[in-house]
């Protein structure tokens, strides 16, 4: 009676850790602390993926934001060979400033800065180049 106790406990603890050990490593369940939260949004997948390398790397991430000067030609005048380029927000080009204008991702033109400024708009003479309304300006 003794030794078919002690196989029957033995058989119970074998069946109990067996079915403990496939639930843990089963390949197609995930448990909610493994898994990634689902979103749409791109910027919050890149975050999540700069953190991943990070942490596989054992330093921090770092974000560093975009700020370089990105604007439209707003009106430009052939004769006088000279554009008004259109900055949004609070970004304005330095005086003297050289800057280039690209069609269809085609650098067209070259600009300097020489004013003056209304509000979020500033005046650029022609150095090289042709220029339409629309140019993407950048200083690159």
């Amino acid at each position: 009676m003794k030794t078919t106790f002690s196989i029957a406990a033995i058989m119970v603890a074998a069946l109990l850790s067996g079915c403990s050990m496939f639930q843990q490593n089963s390949p197609g369940v995930q448990h909610p602390a493994q898994t990634a939260p689902k979103t749409n949004n791109a910027v919050a997948i890149a975050s999540e993926h700069a953190h991943k390398e990070a942490t596989t790397l054992n330093t921090t991430a770092i974000v560093t934001p975009d700020t370089t000067l990105l604007a439209k030609v707003v009106a430009a005048n052939e004769v006088g060979r000279f554009v008004v380029v259109g900055f949004p927000g609070n970004q304005a080009p330095k005086l003297q400033q050289s800057l280039f204008l690209y069609r269809a991702g085609l650098k067209v033109a070259e600009v300097k800065v020489t004013g003056p400024q209304s509000d979020n708009n500033i005046v650029a003479d022609l150095v090289s180049g042709d220029a339409k309304v629309g140019d993407v300006v950048r200083a690159e």
